[in-house]
């Protein structure tokens, strides 16, 4: 199971269709919708995270590109304000990759941003406000590209 980030830009013709219902009962892709600015008759924009197996949330792509939506898959960058941090730990726990980690046994809090996936479990645990998000639209692969545009 693959869980990606996407920007979905809605033409204003399909503002009424439930295209995002589709994507669970036709292609069982699950959805989080991060953030959503869509009106009647008026071009929209939405935030998703899905997770599905690349297949299906590719054919589930290429099904919304037929209604005319532009995908942008998004990422995030996961940064952490050293000044702020004091080291606490509570970040480690909730990491599921371990980029957040104690180094033993001098218990410093290690971030390692190259094993980082962007989850941003370790925002709201953070007491200090150490780790912050930065959004990030990655270009899509050849073969990606092919299904969205």
């Amino acid at each position: 199971m693959a869980t990606r980030i996407y920007i979905l830009r809605f033409p204003k013709e399909t503002s009424s269709e439930p295209m995002i219902y589709q994507l669970v009962k036709q292609y069982d892709v699950e959805f989080n919708i991060l953030k959503a600015d869509i009106l009647p008759q008026r071009e929209g924009v939405m935030i998703l995270e899905l997770k599905g197996t690349k297949d299906r949330v590719k054919e589930g792509l290429g099904y919304l590109k037929s209604f005319g939506v532009k995908a942008e898959r998004m990422a995030a960058a996961i940064n952490r304000d050293d000044e702020k941090c004091f080291q606490c730990g509570a970040c480690t726990g909730i990491c599921p990759v371990g980029a957040l980690y104690i180094k033993r046994p001098s218990m410093e809090v290690i971030f390692d941003p190259d094993k980082c996936t962007g989850c941003s479990l370790c925002v709201p645990i953070c007491p200090v406000r150490a780790m912050e998000v930065s959004p990030i639209v990655e270009a899509f692969t050849e073969e990606e590209e092919k299904i969205v545009t």
